[in-house]
């Protein structure tokens, strides 16, 4: 299975050039079973990189492409009458797919930004007072444009603590567009096969679950999280979902690596994507910059690892 992991990795990859930590987290949040908050400029490849993992597993897909006149009903679904049938009939909504493509999520309005988070942190959705469960598993990509640029709305904090993890995806030098001009030039990309079906990718999720977690690390996790709270620079409380966001993605990375249970350097190497996106600092408007980033490297430093 790891085997298919690696070839899944070497994909997005090779598809979105100069990629290679984005796709790690990436492959970390499904194992983790947790939804992806990609972000920055336009035109970098954001929607590739999330259509390309798409394209390799045999799961259902849809893509939604967030506009400021969408509407709840049209990701989530509607119940219409049935004329013939004398009934209501539930049309179901773009969220009922195994992997959902939120495009540029930061465009539309937060009212409809807010439509997914019984679908996110529950995995269900409830309309006209009935409860429907989406199929395991469930991933919701977003993209968004960088923060505060022309015509977005930006992203309240509930929602962006439903994301397990945000990746920075950040523009190429020019020896890496140098490689990406040439790559396209070449030839088409050719169309890619399915590596993963749904029910492995669920086998792998409860595997990584199996990872052992010692107490010191559930320590040391809970002291990173309150010392964020304590922190005179950082305005905003990290949830026990942060904490519990933290140590799913740290199992994930100690599965991937063939570790007999998580280790501190584990929870270092998510630290960053896992944290920084839900923080809100004293003296920084975009709490997924640098300065956020210098807040968890300053955490890492003061407390202590077991």
């Amino acid at each position: 299975m790891k085997d298919r992991l690696a070839a899944l990795h070497q994909r997005l990859t090779s598809t979105v050039i100069g990629s290679d930590e984005a796709a790690f987290l990436l492959i970390v949040a499904l194992l983790a079973n947790g939804h992806v908050l990609i972000q920055g400029a336009p035109g970098i490849g954001k929607t590739t990189l999330a259509r390309t993992l798409a394209d390799s597993l045999h799961c259902t897909f849809n893509r939604v492409q967030f506009t400021p006149d969408l509407l709840p009903s049209d990701l989530l679904g509607c119940s219409l009458y049935h004329q013939g049938r004398s009934e209501f009939q539930f049309i179901p909504g773009p969220v009922f797919a195994n992997i959902l493509l939120a495009d540029e999520i930061n465009r539309t309005s937060p009212r409809i930004q807010s439509a997914l988070l019984e679908c996110m942190n529950e995995h269900q959705v409830t309309i006209d007072g009935v409860t429907r469960k989406l199929e395991a598993p469930f991933l919701v990509i977003a993209t968004q444009n960088n923060v505060y640029s022309t015509g977005t709305f930006p992203l309240p904090e509930p929602q962006l603590d439903r994301f397990l993890l945000c990746i920075n995806v950040e523009p190429p030098d020019a020896a890496m567009m140098a490689r990406i001009l040439g790559l396209h030039a070449a030839s088409a990309p050719a169309a890619a096969s399915a590596l993963l079906d749904a029910p492995q990718i669920r086998a792998i999720q409860q595997s990584v679950l199996t990872v052992p977690v010692s107490d010191r690390i559930c320590h040391y996790i809970a002291a990173l999280c309150t010392a964020a709270r304590q922190t005179e620079g950082i305005k905003s409380q990290l949830s026990p979902r942060a904490g519990l966001a933290l140590l799913r993605a740290a199992q994930a990375v100690a599965w991937l690596d063939d570790h007999p249970a998580v280790y501190p350097d584990d929870v270092k190497r998510v630290a960053l994507p896992v944290l920084a996106h839900r923080l809100t600092l004293r003296d920084a408007v975009d709490a997924s910059g640098s300065t956020a980033r210098q807040w968890i490297d300053h955490l890492l430093r003061t407390v202590p690892a077991p």
